[in-house]
């Protein structure tokens, strides 16, 4: 049972990841199926911290919806613009860059999240694995936000934390979520150029 979740798990990752690279707003559709399906299965790996964070990635799919659909109102409040018939129709975040004061708050959110899972992990679990754990758990909470900002810079997040946990995952035998996370290793590396070409060609219109 915990291998067919896995590999179900893997495709809908794939399907995500797919939707991601294309910046659709439907990845956060696979954004709910796939935490709701690995919740489950990184529970019986005993992998706490990614099962915690699993369903983090549920309110943070919903958040990210929202955000994606109708975040262009708080985008375009935020640059101070006025966007064509705006009052007329709901568009799209855009994407765009991450702006330089967000940088410190996140890095100390990180490190105060990382240390706190693994306090949680080393003293009330029996992870053997808990600051690999830690660490990609509070990297992907500080990802996943900046995913639903659309920051393009989100991309470099996920390439760390899915070489980490490409590592992480062979070694727990969960061999199809190792691959799955060594596909997004590469992909996100085109996925970040990806968005630069969307994120120049947003602003050119």
């Amino acid at each position: 049972m915990e291998q067919t979740l896995e590999i179900i798990g893997t495709l809908v990752g794939l399907l995500y990841l797919w939707l991601e690279y294309r910046a659709s707003i439907y990845l956060w559709i696979a954004g709910i199926i796939m935490p709701a399906i690995y919740i489950f299965v990184y529970y019986n790996a005993g992998l706490y911290a990614d099962f915690g964070i699993n369903i983090y990635y549920l309110g943070a799919a919903i958040y990210g919806w929202m955000m994606w659909k109708y975040g262009a109102f708080l985008h375009r409040t935020i640059l101070k613009r006025k966007i064509p018939d705006m009052e007329n129709q709901q568009q799209e975040l855009p994407i765009t860059c991450m702006p330089s004061r967000y940088l410190l708050p996140l890095i100390a959110i990180f490190a105060v999240t990382l240390a706190g899972i693994a306090w949680l992990l080393i003293n009330f679990t029996d992870s053997n694995d808990p600051w690999l754990d830690s660490f990609t758990t509070a990297l992907s909470i500080v990802g996943m936000w900046m995913l639903a900002r659309k920051y393009v810079e989100q991309w470099w997040a996920w390439i760390v934390v899915d070489v980490v946990c490409c590592g992480l995952y062979i070694y727990k035998e969960l061999y199809f979520t190792s691959a799955l996370y060594g596909l997004y290793s590469i992909i996100a590396i085109f996925g970040y150029f990806k968005w630069k070409k969307l994120m120049k060609k947003e602003a050119d219109l």
